[in-house]
């Protein structure tokens, strides 16, 4: 079984401190993680700063009364950590990458040599973005949460057309936090088939029954949001996990992969002792034939076996057999004619 690839997501979580968000880093080592990514904008990136029906503050939601303008002026990673966090990761053994949402990110992030690169659900439509980051030769990870099928399709294609075709897609319900019955990891299969590439899971319910589901599946990544504490707050602090609850996935995860294991079909000298052969259950002199009375199926599996019962019924036995031992080809009179 191939090792699950595990995710710590930072994004908003940094509480705007550095020492924060080194120490988050070395907590997400701990936690047994794989990788930390982090997300690379600005505000402008996203949204305009403007107050109106399109940008005004949200009426609903986890961010019911903020403009998208200061949740994500909130949000944004200072371009200066991001090499420090990146040889912190490094310096753990940690994977360090990012989701870039312009293409000025992603110049910048190529600048700090990033292995890989993630497309978030939202920019799952940003074809120029897509097209450039492919153009970079690394490895695509593509959320799918808010993707229609024809999205997914474009996105795909854009890739490949670009050159590359080290493509990850992960099922993802842009739900924040998202409900059990919404996470359809079903759709994480069917992507795998349709589209001919790697699948896994990026994930925003609560908990970590979803992604040791989505492994036992066949998901070979699982993203999760990691927070220091979530009482730093932050935009995505509710729906993100702790460092304990983080590795107990982590866990419970590897041990998932140890129960899939791999294929084998072969069963050790004793296991195949414990199963049946073909034994004597009655005394029988030298020449009587063997019927049901006298031969039994029973265990171990020591004698001829069961599979020849049927043939040896009506036969004699060539020598005396004892009850209780096991029958043996030279056992049985050969029928020469």
């Amino acid at each position: 079984m191939k090792k699950t690839y595990i995710i710590a997501e930072i994004s908003a979580n940094h509480g705007n401190d550095l020492n924060i968000t080194l120490e988050t880093v070395t907590a997400i080592a701990n936690s047994g993680a794989d990788a930390v990514k982090v997300q690379t904008y600005q505000a402008d990136s996203l949204t305009l700063d403007v107050d109106n029906e399109y940008f005004g503050p949200k009426t609903s939601g986890p961010w019911k009364g903020l403009k998208p303008y200061d949740v994500f002026k909130e949000g944004a990673l200072s371009l200066e950590w991001h090499h420090l966090i990146k040889d912190k990761a490094n310096e753990l053994g940690l994977d360090f990458f990012s989701t870039p949402f312009d293409i000025e990110a992603v110049n910048f992030l190529e600048s700090i040599n990033v292995p890989k690169y993630k497309i978030a659900s939202f920019e799952i439509n940003h074809i120029p973005l897509i097209k450039y980051v492919a153009s970079k030769g690394k490895p695509m990870i593509i959320s799918t949460g808010v993707a229609e099928e024809n999205d997914i399709k474009l996105a795909i294609e854009t890739c490949r057309n670009a050159g590359n075709n080290d493509i990850t897609l992960l099922k993802c319900t842009s739900q924040y936090p998202s409900k059990l019955e919404d996470a359809n990891l079903a759709t994480m299969l069917h992507m795998k088939e349709k589209f001919a590439v790697k699948v896994g899971l990026s994930d925003h319910s609560e908990g970590y029954r979803v992604p040791v589901v989505a492994v036992s599946l066949g998901a070979e990544v699982v993203e999760k949001h990691f927070i220091l504490d979530r009482k730093i707050g932050g935009p995505d602090a509710f729906f993100s996990m702790e460092p304990h609850e983080f590795k107990k996935m982590v866990d419970e995860i590897r041990l998932v992969e140890k129960a899939l294991g791999k294929v084998k079909y072969s069963v050790s000298v004793d296991q195949k002792r414990r199963r049946r052969s073909i034994f004597v259950s009655e005394n029988i002199l030298v020449g009587e034939t063997f019927t049901k009375n006298n031969i039994r199926v029973v265990r171990p599996s020591i004698g001829m076996q069961p599979k020849f019962y049927d043939d040896i019924l009506g036969k004699t036995a060539s020598c005396n057999l004892v009850k209780g031992s096991p029958l043996y080809n030279s056992d049985v009179t050969i029928d020469e004619n």
